[in-house]
């Protein structure tokens, strides 16, 4: 979607959003490609090792029976239908169905428990669940506590009251006409982490896609380009993995690897892109810290990657030099949330990358630094990251949770709940969460920047920072480490990397308490759960 041009401004300057009054997902990202050239959609490696590659034509066919089945089963336009599966076709298949039915598809993480599962199910009210057999030993006991909860389908074959997947598409037939939608019509329900409260159903409308074009292409380094082919360790379950990779890959015609990784490795990573030649890369930045702890990958795995994006905590100096050393390429940071996604972004290609910054605002997308009262505020003002409506990637509102979606917004303004401020060039800098920003002896102190500068110390590998009630300071800083293996933690090294800081940063910004730990509590996409942190103090 964005234009050709040789700089930020130029593209900024031609951009122009070219969204239809009316418009399918699934009919964008499958019909149009399946033509009978058989052009490569999925591969996908199964736990077995087995390799299935998948074309277009394919995902017309299977999706095309599937909303049949859906369809036979009184399923039709405005229901919800449950997608419990990890990354493979089945879940593109679902995904791709439920939306040319005119469906709200709600996709849930295969690693949920069962309470996760009953508020999300329960809250959406979804009449149809696609998963397999792990998903509904979750739902068997839920079952009574579901009323709305009519079709269960497992892609393993029937058992705990659900109908086998294969066998009822293979009784369906496989020519489908897909329901007409606009492109404000609700296509999608996210559900936000629930790191901050408890979830909330962030409803989206069909444009929700095309809305997230700009800045997919951007931080991929103006993707699509010839040869290019995307992976992400991230769940398609989450914004990051449906709507930052899946979805536009296949909008574009450009094929995605599907692997299921229960537990990121970093080595298994470096292997995957190297034997699939994969060509763009959305990394978490936990993921990122996790590969720079594999020794000498450019010399053991014979990678070529073109690009790759990363969002959800703010990248430091020492990431960024570590992925120009390790992949001859800068990562690009992009910024955005579950209900308001990738409005803010890096592109190397046209733009400087700055350490710190999260980028510039992605065309198409007018984000200001707001006060309490959604004031504008100048450059260098520290103050709410906030997004102009109406725009085409802004949710369409909470699910059942009108209160809510009032408190989003003020005036024209979404604010996202996350501080920062933006400089005079235009770069957004992220400071931290409403309730994460630090105040110490005058000072407003953004945790990130603090746990970038840990990272740079020797024997640390994961860092998280809070601030802790403090008599004089109004807060103190607290710092949560994980050592690399083989670092024994004593009080000598506490006073070391609390030094360090000092150094490298600021005195006012050094951790004045260091607890030394074995994990540290994450979301599933790699965020550091702060709020997690504050129950340990």
């Amino acid at each position: 979607m964005l234009p050709a041009g040789r700089s930020y401004d130029e593209i900024a300057g031609k951009f122009r959003w070219l969204v239809p009054e009316n418009y399918n997902i699934g009919v964008d990202v499958c019909d149009k490609w399946a033509d009978g050239s058989g052009r490569l959609a999925l591969i996908h490696l199964g736990t077995d090792g087995g390799v299935e590659r998948i074309s277009f034509d394919d995902l017309k066919r299977r999706s095309n029976q599937l909303a049949n089945v859906f369809r036979a089963h009184g399923i039709g336009r405005g229901d919800r239908i449950g997608v419990l599966l990890a990354q493979s076709p089945e879940t593109a298949i679902a995904h791709i169905a439920a939306y040319k039915l005119g469906a709200i598809a709600v996709p849930l993480f295969a690693l949920f428990g069962a309470d996760a599962l009953q508020f999300r199910l329960a809250d959406s009210g979804a009449r149809a669940l696609v998963t397999d057999a792990e998903g509904l030993a979750k739902i068997a006991s839920l079952r009574p506590l579901l009323p709305d909860l009519r079709l269960l389908l497992s892609v393993d074959g029937p058992g705990e009251g659900a109908l086998g997947l294969g066998a009822e598409m293979a009784r369906a037939t496989d020519h489908f006409t897909p329901v007409a939608t606009a492109a404000d019509d609700p296509a999608v329900i996210v559900y936000t982490s629930g790191t901050t409260g408890p979830p909330k159903g962030a409803l989206h409308g069909h444009r929700v896609l095309l809305g997230h074009l700009p800045g997919v292409e951007m931080p991929q380094d103006l993707f699509p380009q010839p040869g290019d082919l995307f992976w992400t360790p991230a769940d398609w379950a989450w914004v990051g993995g449906l709507f930052d990779v899946l979805l536009p890959s296949l909008h574009h015609g450009v094929p995605v690897l599907a692997r299921r990784l229960p537990k990121f490795d970093p080595e298994e990573a470096f292997a995957l892109m190297a034997r699939f030649a994969v060509r763009n890369v959305f990394l978490p930045p936990t993921a990122l810290k996790m590969l720079r702890g594999v020794p000498r990958p450019r010399a053991r795995f014979n990678y070529a990657v073109r690009s790759i994006g990363s969002g959800g905590e703010t990248l430091g100096s020492e990431l960024l030099a570590w992925g120009r050393e390790t992949f001859g390429l800068t990562i690009n940071e992009f910024y955005g949330q579950t209900e308001c996604n990738l409005i803010v972004a890096n592109c190397a290609r046209i733009m400087e990358v700055r350490p710190g910054a999260m980028g510039r605002a992605v065309p198409g997308h007018d984000v200001r630094i707001v006060d309490s009262t959604g004031a504008a505020l100048p450059a260098g003002s520290l103050g709410t990251i906030a997004v102009r409506r109406p725009d085409p990637v802004m949710f369409l509102g909470y699910w059942n949770n009108a209160d809510a979606t009032a408190k989003k917004f003020i005036g024209p303004w979404l604010l996202t709940g996350d501080q920062g401020f933006r400089d005079e060039a235009g770069y957004f800098h992220f400071k931290g969460r409403d309730d994460d920003v630090i105040t110490s002896g005058g000072y407003r102190i953004g945790p990130g920047e603090i746990e970038d500068c840990l990272l740079k110390h020797p024997k640390v590998a994961l860092a998280g920072v809070i601030g802790v009630p403090d008599a004089l300071r109004t807060e103190r800083v607290k710092a949560f480490i994980v050592l690399h293996e083989g670092v024994s933690p004593d009080p000598a090294l506490a006073r070391e990397i609390q030094d360090f800081v000092k150094t490298q940063l600021a005195a006012h910004e050094y951790p004045r308490e260091i607890v030394f730990v074995e994990a540290l509590p994450m979301t599933t996409t790699g965020k550091i759960m702060r709020n997690e942190l504050r129950r340990w103090t």
